[in-house]
């Protein structure tokens, strides 16, 4: 699903217009964006919880010539997903 396909989702679901969708999901990414930013947790009950990680440096090799190369240490974006996303995930499909 793309963005465009999320929006158009959302509005069917909620009854706005797909610019107002889109519109909330814009400010819904900038919100959790300047959070992550700030080193803050997004916490949503039931669905996950974004957070910021450090990764430690690393060795590594080159794919391409096997030639060993750092890796630098970052911050990367993590998603935990919570219970009731977790659930609705694992159901599986029954069979007809």
């Amino acid at each position: 699903m793309n963005k465009a396909e999320l929006v158009a989702r959302m509005a069917a679901i909620s009854g706005m217009t797909k610019a107002a969708s889109e519109k909330a999901l814009n400010a819904f990414i900038e919100a959790v964006t300047e959070a992550l930013e700030k080193d803050d947790k997004v916490t949503l009950v039931g669905f996950g919880t974004f957070m910021v990680a450090e990764r430690a440096a690393r060795k590594g090799r080159n794919p391409r010539t096997g030639e060993e190369i750092n890796i630098p240490a970052r911050r990367v974006v993590k998603f935990k997903p919570g219970s009731t996303l977790e659930a609705a995930i694992s159901k599986k499909k029954k069979k007809k």
